[in-house]
């Protein structure tokens, strides 16, 4: 078991950085910008450009220095108005220390649904499904690699307990996370080769508008809940401790543990010690080779 402990004192390092932040105009995001806003950093708040009334509020009314903040209305799926948001941080305070890739959403409808047909009784494609998984993946990476290694050192995914775990049910969103998980595994040699940390932040259930269908009930039922202040306190004292590569925290309340060193140390009881032998010796050899090969287009 890896135990995080938070040193708050770490949150000081924040004050000059420039952070940009998406989904920040309401939940973590918001969260998380008012916190590292509140030790002297510069935030961009990207955001759907209908979420301007509730991000300009944040930093109106709840920024300590909100000379210091500014929305920038961003689709984290359209390229070219995420390339335009990092821009306009660049052209506002002249850097991007650190990029929190926080915006996701959850299906609101079920994609695994058999009885959505149509009137010749054929299965309907789920769009929903393709929606949660644009947002979730592809603009996580679209955020993630939008700076390119010249304009930030630090990537912090927000990733889920759903990127390890999946029973809940929500399929489009589970998928999705654990893509955002594997993305984060992933990158890690192209992100060290350009000196950038690329780390993780896992919550578990979290006040938001994603959980408000039940959040009520969890809280009568006596379990462990975030808040959004709490995830923020992980994600910036991730974002910002620089010993930290390729980790990823599970927050779930008063719960911080690290997951990706104890899931490298159980492989040989999972996969047993030859399997695990094998697995390395492959892995080398890719290394030895540059990489994987990619195949040609059809």
């Amino acid at each position: 078991m890896t135990e995080v402990k938070i040193d708050q004192a770490i949150f000081s390092q924040s004050s000059g950085k420039t952070v940009l932040i998406t989904g920040a105009a309401r939940g973590i995001g918001a969260a998380t910008a008012i916190l590292f806003n509140s030790h002297g950093a510069n935030v961009v708040l990207a955001d759907l450009p209908q979420l301007r009334d509730s991000a300009e509020e944040v930093i109106q009314k709840q920024m300590k220095f909100s000379n210091r903040a500014i929305f920038v209305p961003t689709n984290i799926v359209n390229w070219a108005e995420l390339t335009a948001c990092f821009e306009t941080a660049i052209t506002t305070f002249g850097r991007i220390d650190i990029v929190v890739a926080n915006a996701g959403i959850m299906e609101s409808e079920s994609v695994l649904d058999m009885d959505n047909v149509d009137e010749n009784g054929h299965l309907l494609e789920s769009l929903e499904a393709g929606r949660v998984i644009d947002v979730n993946l592809k603009g996580t990476l679209n955020t993630s690699t939008t700076p390119g290694p010249q304009l930030t050192k630090s990537i912090l995914l927000v990733a889920s307990t759903s990127s390890y775990f999946g029973g809940t049910g929500v399929a489009a969103y589970i998928a999705s996370k654990h893509g955002v998980l594997g993305l984060l595994r992933a990158c890690q040699s192209v992100a060290h080769g350009y000196g950038v940390r690329v780390n993780a932040v896992a919550p578990f259930l979290t006040p938001t508008h994603i959980t408000a269908g039940f959040v009520d009930r969890w809280s009568e039922a006596g379990l462990e809940k975030n808040t959004p202040d709490g995830v923020a306190d992980a994600i910036a004292f991730v974002s910002l401790d620089e010993k930290r590569h390729g980790e990823s925290v599970l927050v779930a309340g008063k719960y911080l543990r690290e997951l990706e060193e104890p899931r490298a140390g159980l492989l040989p009881l999972w996969l047993g010690e030859d399997l695990t032998d094998f697995m390395s010796r492959a892995m080398q050899f890719f290394v030895s080779i540059g990489g994987y090969v990619l195949p040609k287009k059809y």
